[in-house]
């Protein structure tokens, strides 16, 4: 660990908006979520994709469930992935991945996706494939644990050819991860995430109070957030926000440190209003637009 740069969030550099942007310019952001029962996870990630500044985004999501989360938020586009007669997902053609997937800025995979074997497929697929930084959440870190994706059983293409790879488990997640345990990934949090970025080489950002993001040179810890946080669809904002950031151009180590940031202090100024006890996923997503405020104007002139 003496080798690490620790990292504060005034070193990250934030880009500036340009005046003249439009939505082509703030990125193409790709959600590929949400099953039977599981439509809120597309909703919030993709919403806060939205909230997060990106220009465009598409929730990629099973046919069965595409009108509830349409009906969510008019902001997004939907796409709908072929279904069973019973509604679940059903084979997707490899040539309709690389489609859906094909001039996206950043992609989102894994929120309320479930654990099918056709759900592998597409992880797979985008992990080996997309030629722009993934965010790779939930059921997808699952998926990739069990086909032995950082085992050596079914390595993905090199990362160093691929754009980042931004891996964002929590503890449970990343024991399947790593093959510690849980006990043994929270007695050393920082040490355990920065040797599996090294090993996977990827941006690693391990939730929990004071979140580690790691790309195995560099740590940040995060001083935002609060317990309020450990409620259902919280990771899922944060998938959707981490890959807006990404969208934009801005380097996959500096998007995660900074979705990470505004996540947690969205959900600190939401707990003022509505205490910690009540706080649910979506009050952080109506409370980026504050957080991004507030961020905002303490950066220097």
């Amino acid at each position: 660990m003496d080798s690490v740069q620790r990292i504060l969030i005034s070193d990250i550099v934030i880009p500036d908006r340009p005046t003249d942007g439009h939505k082509g310019t703030f990125g193409k952001v790709l959600v590929i979520a949400g099953s039977i029962g599981m439509s809120g996870a597309a909703c919030l990630a993709a919403t806060a994709a939205l909230r997060g500044g990106a220009g465009l985004v598409y929730a990629a999501v099973p046919e069965s469930i595409q009108s509830l989360v349409a009906g969510f938020e008019p902001s997004y586009l939907t796409i709908g992935l072929p279904c069973s007669s019973g509604g679940l997902l059903s084979a997707v053609p490899p040539g309709q991945v690389t489609s859906i997937v094909e001039g996206r800025d950043a992609v989102a995979i894994g929120p309320g996706l479930g654990r099918s074997h056709h759900a592998a497929n597409i992880v797979l697929s985008v992990m080996n494939d997309a030629p722009c930084p993934v965010v790779v959440d939930a059921d997808a870190l699952n998926l990739a644990a069990e086909h032995g994706v950082w085992s050596g059983q079914n390595d993905p293409t090199p990362a160093s050819d691929l754009p980042a790879r931004v891996l964002t488990p929590h503890p449970g997640e990343f024991s399947r991860m790593s093959g510690l345990s849980i006990s043994e990934v929270n007695a050393d949090r920082e040490g355990a995430a920065v040797e599996f970025a090294r090993r996977a080489n990827a941006i690693v950002v391990l939730k929990g109070a004071g979140t580690v993001v790691t790309d195995g040179q560099r740590v940040y810890i995060n001083s935002t957030g609060n317990e309020g946080m450990g409620t259902g669809g919280c990771g899922d904002v944060l998938t959707g926000l981490l890959a807006a950031q990404l969208g934009q151009g801005i380097p996959a180590f500096a998007a995660a440190c900074l979705a990470v940031y505004i996540h947690g202090f969205a959900a600190d100024l939401a707990a003022v209003e509505l205490s910690r006890r009540g706080l649910i996923a979506s009050d952080v997503l109506k409370y980026l637009g504050s957080a991004w405020l507030q961020f905002e104007r303490s950066l220097p002139d």
